[in-house]
């Protein structure tokens, strides 16, 4: 399975249905909390294209956006194929 990564923060209720889908999906994923990290910021900000807002999802090298692109993706049933895919 492709690696992925999520920037978060603790106080995000969309963060925290983000990891729940992963988690509910048994996917294995790093966390970088930009609160308790700050200089990771401008590190997600740069590699998600200048978005600010969190969760910001990276499945490899891939940005795939936010908690409600991450939900899309999975109810079109193309989530479990990209993570699959990308190795």
């Amino acid at each position: 399975m492709q690696k992925v990564m999520i920037y978060l923060t603790g106080l995000c209720p969309f963060c925290w249905r983000a990891k729940r889908l992963l988690d509910i999906k048994g996917v294995d994923y790093e966390e970088i909390d930009i609160m308790a990290d700050p200089e990771r910021r401008s590190e997600m900000v740069r590699r998600a294209g200048g978005l600010t807002s969190v969760p910001q999802v990276f499945i490899g090298d891939m940005h795939v956006g936010g908690s409600d692109e991450l939900l899309a993706l999975d109810q079109s049933g193309t989530l479990d194929s990209i993570l699959i895919e990308r190795q």
